[in-house]
């Protein structure tokens, strides 16, 4: 069974769609080398699934970004995806936030998901944080922004070795039996008992058997979610490259190297002079 991966699907007797995400490695990788306290980290932990869980709803080749924003000691948190569930993420943060629960952290802010598809217009919906939780805030944007009743589940513990992260979304169809509003009601409610162990470990198919034994559910093809972040040498030289040339040889009289830090992997590129030189050669060709 893969650690990291997403799986739909489908009540063959209802009118429901749902998903089931674990990605353990991939928020391993995403708070690797950062130092989060706790609750920053499981809240990153609960963003990339749930960015996880919205992106194998895109219909095309594109991007995903789902950023919370606040006036607490969480600032910003956010993940960015691709229709291959190729995923990162970082956050900001001041303070002590031990022991604050995720409105505490967050304050007054905003839910921002931007689709960004490589043909045709991008998109983006916001909605205000206005609920106790990540999952309730993200229900809240599918009933004001898509009009879809949705229950989400999602679990996240950075101090279990290894890491675990993992979510459950279920979510209405077009639908036209009269009992409905009662199936869906009844769907949500099963879901609701989950356990976060349960959902960590078990097999999907096991997972749904015990929340949904009575049921026709229907599994389709897993999909792998993997970490992967877009930062390298050369995207930072030519980040540097917009320096005046007079203004980088100041920086390395200053401190003999520019050092460039990934805020997503925490990766560190750190370049000399000489390493510059290619970019003094190119922009001025009279040096």
């Amino acid at each position: 069974m893969m650690t990291d991966q997403l799986q739909r699907f489908l009540f063959d007797d209802f009118e429901i769609r749902g998903e089931i995400a674990q990605a353990h490695s991939a928020f391993e990788q995403c708070i690797d080398n950062h130092h989060y306290p706790k609750e920053i980290a499981n809240t990153i932990g609960e963003l990339l699934i749930a960015t996880s869980l919205l992106t194998a709803t895109l219909k095309f080749k594109g991007k995903i970004t789902v950023q919370i924003q606040g006036d607490g000691p969480l600032s910003m948190a956010v993940i960015n995806a691709n229709q291959d569930l190729e995923v990162r993420g970082t956050a900001r943060y001041e303070g002590d936030t031990t022991g604050l629960s995720f409105s505490q952290l967050i304050g007054k802010g905003n839910l921002m998901i931007t689709i960004t598809p490589e043909d045709g217009e991008r998109y983006q919906g916001i909605v205000a944080l206005e609920k106790d939780t990540l999952a309730a805030c993200l229900e809240d944007y599918f009933v004001q922004s898509e009009q879809l009743a949705t229950k989400i589940s999602l679990f996240a513990d950075s101090q279990a070795t290894p890491v675990q992260a993992a979510g459950l979304l279920i979510q209405t169809l077009p639908a036209h039996s009269d009992t409905h509003e009662e199936d869906f009601a009844h769907v949500c409610a099963l879901a609701g008992t989950i356990k976060a162990e349960e959902i960590y470990t078990l097999q999907n198919d096991e997972l749904l058997f015990r929340l949904y034994h009575q049921e026709q559910v229907r599994l389709f093809e897993m999909q792998p979610i993997s970490f992967k972040c877009g930062c390298s040498e050369e995207r930072c030289l030519s980040s540097l490259a917009s320096l005046d040339e007079t203004e980088i040889k100041e920086i390395l009289e200053e401190q003999e190297s520019i050092d460039m830090r990934c805020e997503y992997c925490a990766t560190t590129y750190s370049f000399k002079e000489k390493d510059l030189q290619i970019l003094f050669t190119s922009t001025n060709p009279k040096h």
